[in-house]
């Protein structure tokens, strides 16, 4: 197979793909599809087969190009990578030998100012990976103050959370806030950045991006679908972005990897195995030649763990945060 021009290499994507060990005959799930950088890397070995995931309609008909070149050996899929164990199964490969994710918003996604992810870009205040559900517009008109402090809190991690939902709904009572600038110029007049730090609009802008694709409950989903489809001896391979998504990954590989506890919906005697070992004890980290050539790398952490022979365990309950749901319908 002709290898198409890379129009993206993922951050830690050699180290990723690498860990996963492709081999002929080898089925790899690639969650994140995104511009399709991890599956030309599966494909580099020859023999594999590759499903891609994403839930942006606008990657899918963009790896088309990379389907035709697979000779077959490339799936591209628009469904979300939490449902990865379901579309596998469509497929007819209800086990697979490897599964990627990469997690977080793309950074093609952020140049484009129709989206909405980027402070930097006047857009629409949009946000969503997807084309459904509602946009970050909607939430910031309808949630309540408490619900929107809440929000840019927990998945911000923004200390002034309380001032900066104060200034939305004050702001919103007297127009709609439909742009990114204009929300990014109601946040910057309570929160201030000194001369190096990251832009005030930051840690709220994450923070709506996150709840508007309910990213981390993803991401809890996914975690536990790639336990049920990868088969012994199969590796997962996690790279998350910041401290909240990493917290989750390595979080669940640890907890999996210990012997005893598990779910409380499982029989005791069944949860004494681990149902992986750790690949890798501390994440992997880029390298100051990727940091310098793509500044995003430097907040990069890869976590790689391998499945056993134990069943898998159900996916544990989703944390106490605010949910789409119940904020949307003023609960």
């Amino acid at each position: 197979m002709s290898t198409p021009e890379v129009r993206h290499i993922p951050v830690l994507g050699r180290e990723a793909v690498a860990a996963l060990n492709p081999h002929a005959g080898g089925v790899y799930v690639d969650a994140t599809f995104g511009a399709g950088g991890y599956s030309r890397m599966f494909l580099e070995t020859p023999g594999t087969r590759v499903i891609g995931i994403d839930r942006d309609r606008t990657a899918v008909p963009g790896g088309f190009d990379l389907v035709e070149r697979s000779d077959g050996r490339l799936t591209l899929v628009e469904d979300r990578f939490s449902h990865l164990a379901d579309v596998c199964a469509a497929q007819g490969d209800a086990l697979v030998d490897g599964v990627v994710m990469d997690v977080g918003v793309s950074s093609m996604q952020i140049d484009q100012s129709e989206r909405g992810f980027s402070f930097r870009f006047d857009g629409p205040l949009d946000m969503r990976m997807g084309h459904d559900g509602p946009t970050a517009a909607d939430v910031v008109a309808t949630a309540s103050e408490a619900d929107l402090a809440n929000i840019i809190y927990i998945f911000g991690e923004e200390r002034y959370s309380r001032a900066v939902a104060k200034a939305i709904v004050a702001a919103r009572a007297e127009a709609p806030i439909t742009t990114t600038h204009e929300l990014v110029a109601i946040i910057s007049k309570v929160v201030w950045a000194k001369p190096g730090e990251i832009h005030p609009a930051t840690r709220t802008f994450q923070a709506l991006r996150i709840f508007v694709n309910e990213e981390l409950d993803e991401l809890h989903i996914a975690l536990a679908a790639a336990e049920r489809v990868l088969k012994p001896g199969g590796r997962l391979a996690v790279v998350s972005f910041h401290s909240l998504e990493d917290r989750i990954v390595k979080n669940f590989m640890v907890e999996r990897s210990k012997t005893g506890g598990g779910s409380r919906h499982v029989p005791e005697v069944s949860q004494d195995r681990p149902r992986f070992t750790l690949v890798n004890k501390r994440p992997i980290i880029a390298g100051g030649e990727e940091v310098s050539n793509n500044p995003r790398a430097r907040s990069a952490k890869l976590r790689v763990a391998e499945r056993t022979e134990a069943p898998a365990l159900e996916a544990g309950p989703l944390p106490n945060w605010p949910s789409l749901a119940s904020v949307m319908r003023g609960g």
